[in-house]
């Protein structure tokens, strides 16, 4: 495929992508490191969503950011028998692998125990995705599963068809009526999920934070997420090594009142604010809808044809912009950074049209939470915090990467 000017010299700007941020994937930092297990195999080929091509573009190879991946624990190692384990979640189904950049990260199990091998029943869970037929949300569901089945408790999963709190919050008050053991939740707003969660865990039910939390997250056994602010700012160095001239750059995010997306954008923001060669355009809202995310791309594209740089903040926003793309005609000219790493994204990385992706760990937050619900309903001590890392996913590695997100498990 023909490369613009922008995006020449692809070698040169591989090797400097690895010089600024790393060789490999995140490294978390921690009193309480992200644990692993095995999950499901599955490939991301499995997905029918999104038609691939075997053009390769883009630039720069696996990288991680500094800041990525620092987790941090108010509490104690969730890690495996040792007290350590992957912080990058090895499985199939999340795909991390030292291969890919995974990380090991060592606990203290002198200030805990360690992750539990089995739970001393067979408790209730259930698992409340922040949006049903998320590529993101589904590779949680294989390693919620996956632990589920090796600690010997049952799991049940449901989720609103938009990442809505008026249609979570109804189905969350269905599953606090049926009165299970514990809660595996991604609330879909700060403000709005806080009383109907803070009120679950008041009737006795553990309630465990996956991906996003809310204001307050006081009545939570344990919160796990990636570092998204780090995210934020290795997809604006991204954007800067692809864009050296510097430039204008958009943020299309999903809503405002997002704990995830609300820290990518606050990261990049942030990071483009503090160079004076970009200008920060601002962010703009999906509603986590791909086709109002490419009129956005396209009608920015029309006021200011000078963008060289765009951050989707998750999945549906990187699957619009890339559509935006290609309708304004600019594919191989703008640096369209994406968070999450589904089938559509893997797809338009290969064409072009996306020139990274920020993979996340839900996997590995997943096979978390589980653990963090068996420690609180055994009465083990809880990690307060675990925050995952993430890896860079580019042309030159998306043929061998393991990160990709699964459309099954």
């Amino acid at each position: 495929m023909k490369r613009s000017t922008l995006f020449s010299g692809a070698g040169a700007i591989a090797l400097s992508l690895v010089t600024l941020i790393g060789c490999s994937s995140t490294k978390p930092t921690v009193d309480a490191p992200s644990s692993t297990a095995p999950a499901a195999s599955a490939s991301s080929s499995d997905s029918g969503a999104g038609s691939s091509t075997d053009a390769s573009s883009g630039a720069g190879s696996e990288i991680s950011s500094e800041s990525a991946g620092a987790a941090s624990s108010e509490g104690t190692s969730s890690g495996e028998a040792s007290g350590s384990s992957e912080a990058s979640g090895s499985s199939e189904a999340s795909g991390s692998s030292e291969a890919s950049g995974s990380s090991k990260a060592s606990g203290s199990s002198e200030a805990s125990g360690a992750a539990p091998s089995k739970a001393s029943k067979d408790y209730k869970l259930s698992f409340i995705q922040g949006v049903t037929g998320d590529n993101f949300y589904i590779t949680m569901q294989c390693g919620i599963e996956s632990e589920a089945k090796k600690l010997g408790v049952t799991v049940n999963t449901q989720g609103p068809s938009k990442f809505d709190p008026t249609l979570q919050k109804p189905i969350l008050d269905s599953v606090v009526q049926s009165k299970p053991d514990a809660i595996l939740i991604a609330p879909t707003n700060v403000d709005a999920m806080q009383a109907p969660l803070a009120a679950a865990a008041a009737a006795g039910i553990k309630v465990i934070l996956v991906d996003t939390t809310t204001s307050d997250p006081s009545y939570s056994a344990s919160q796990i997420a990636s570092d998204n602010t780090g995210g934020g700012k290795a997809a604006f160095d991204a954007v800067k090594q692809l864009a050296p001239n510097g430039g204008k750059v958009l943020v299309v995010s999903v809503d405002p009142g997002i704990s995830t997306t609300d820290a990518r954008t606050k990261g990049f923001q942030d990071a483009a604010k503090a160079d004076s060669k970009f200008t920060d355009l601002g962010v703009q809202y999906s509603h986590n809808d791909p086709p109002t995310a490419a009129s956005i791309v396209t009608a920015a594209l029309q006021k200011d044809p000078d963008i060289v740089g765009i951050f989707a903040t998750n999945l549906f926003a990187a699957q619009g912009s890339a559509t935006g793309i290609q309708q304004a005609g600019k594919q191989g000219k703008v640096a369209v950074i994406g968070f999450d790493a589904g089938p559509d994204q893997i797809a338009a990385l290969k064409a072009g049209t996306v020139q990274a992706l920020v993979a996340q760990q839900p996997n590995t937050i997943g096979v978390d939470g589980v653990q963090q619900a068996v420690l609180a309903l055994d009465g083990g001590k809880n990690t307060a915090k675990i925050q995952t890392g993430f890896s860079i996913i580019t042309a030159d590695n998306v043929a061998s990467t393991k990160d990709a997100y699964v459309s099954k498990c």
